[in-house]
């Protein structure tokens, strides 16, 4: 999965002598936290964000009247308080590697650039929640079946066969050996909803059989 295909492109931007107010303004209009800071060029300076702002906004203790606050806000401009140079990411990166980078920097948003460095687009933590919709197959419904399989080959094909034989259609197949012993790993199917006893049945026949760690069936309405 690619940067390109679930990031938002018409990205908002400013300039670095945008002034601090009016920065704000455009994000308290469209609900974001962070703005890309870009040069005549489109080429991204820098980042500025609701953080940077709050920080520079004087403080509700000043003594200073609102005549000499509202001309000390207005003097201030996105490239005194803006964070440069800004972390980017390119279009052709991974999804995976933007959530890592978004999840190590503590940041919620990335600007996305060109091999000019011009900004093309943003990927957010809202961006990776929909990825994470769209692989699992949420917003199917169905059930979900966890199982603790030996990471040899065949572990997880003798589960579809099976499956396959009852006539239980795959949504989505995760893998991962983050949090299993050496040899081991975890193993997430998703199946297409069928009827209720169906369900039932496939399940329990699949906890004889194999090492099921858990299953659940979506409270959620499934969404087609």
């Amino acid at each position: 999965m690619l940067v390109r295909d679930w990031m938002t492109s018409n990205v908002i931007t400013v300039t670095q002598d945008t002034p601090m107010p009016e920065a704000s303004k455009i994000m308290k209009e469209n609900k974001i936290s962070q703005l890309p800071v870009v040069d005549k060029g489109g080429r991204l300076v820098g980042i500025v964000s609701d953080r940077d702002i709050r920080a520079a906004s004087p403080s509700k203790a000043t003594t200073l009247d609102v005549h000499e606050l509202y001309y000390l806000i207005a003097s201030i401009k996105i490239k005194d308080i803006m964070s440069s140079p800004a972390f980017s990411i390119a279009p052709t990166d991974t999804v995976e590697s933007a959530a890592l980078f978004l999840e190590e920097k503590n940041i919620g948003s990335l600007p996305v650039t060109d091999e000019d460095g011009k900004v093309v687009g943003i990927i957010s933590d809202s961006d990776i929640f929909k990825v994470l919709i769209a692989i699992t197959g949420a917003k199917y419904g169905g059930v979900q079946m966890g199982f603790d399989l030996p990471t040899e080959s065949g572990s997880l094909r003798t589960i579809l066969d099976d499956l396959r034989g009852k006539g239980a259609r795959v949504v989505s197949i995760l893998t991962t050996m983050e949090h299993s012993d050496e040899g081991r790993r975890e193993v997430y199917i998703r199946l297409q909803p069928m009827d209720r006893s169906d369900e039932n049945t496939i399940v329990e026949a699949l906890k004889v059989k194999y090492n099921m760690v858990y299953w659940a069936r979506e409270r959620v309405h499934p969404l087609v």
